[in-house]
């Protein structure tokens, strides 16, 4: 079953005008950034083949950004960069990530849809939903923002650092980027505080 309107519905009975979606795409890579997205969608949108963005195929994706961008109320974008994650950790950094696409967001919103995180430091009311990418349409819309903006972020680091493929595995441990990273090294925008790039770490500084 598709994502719904279900859980937008019940919070505007609720009195709630501009209802957000959260979603992050890029916490488990070993490089680039955490990229986070808040979309507010208007009352019966309807964008056909909407889902969680990790069932879609990349054409899928790329498709349903250009109609959520035009047809949404707002969308805002976060992003929090390697070296935050090494600072913070892998959920802080997801949250910073959150945070900074909510700031982003116009008009304010006034009621947060999330998938399964909190943000106890946002005052807006809020409601976490286990994998609420695949049950609200606005959710699943930041889902597909978020993804689609990653992916962008990483071909552009792939400009940068050809050698790794960036543009091909987004920084995500396949076995190609650890083949690479075994090769090369880590550069400037892998995360340090994540295995296996903290041991090739430790092993250039003992050589």
């Amino acid at each position: 079953m598709p994502p719904t309107e279900l859980f937008e519905s019940e919070a505007r009975r609720r009195g709630y005008r501009r209802v957000a979606g959260l979603d992050e795409a890029g916490r488990g890579p070993l490089a680039g950034p955490v990229a986070a997205a808040a979309v507010i969608l208007p009352r019966r949108c309807v964008l056909p083949a909407l889902n969680d963005s990790k069932l879609l195929g990349e054409r899928e994706r790329d498709r349903l950004y250009a109609q959520i961008m035009a047809r949404a109320v707002g969308v805002g974008l976060g992003v929090a960069d390697s070296g935050e994650f090494d600072r913070l950790n892998i959920l802080e950094a997801t949250r910073l990530a959150m945070r900074r696409a909510v700031a982003a967001l116009h008009p304010v919103p006034d009621y947060l849809l999330l998938d399964a995180v909190a943000l106890p430091d946002v005052p807006a009311p809020q409601r976490p939903i286990i994998k609420g990418d695949g049950l609200s349409v606005s959710i699943a819309a930041a889902s597909i923002i978020a993804k689609v903006s990653r992916d962008r972020l990483m071909r552009k680091a792939h400009l940068r650092y050809p050698q790794y493929a960036f543009d091909v595995h987004k920084g995500y441990p396949t076995p190609d980027h650890l083949r690479l990273l075994a090769q090369y090294g880590p550069c400037e925008i892998h995360r340090r505080s994540f295995r296996p790039v903290s041991d090739f770490c430790r092993a250039v500084r003992h050589e």
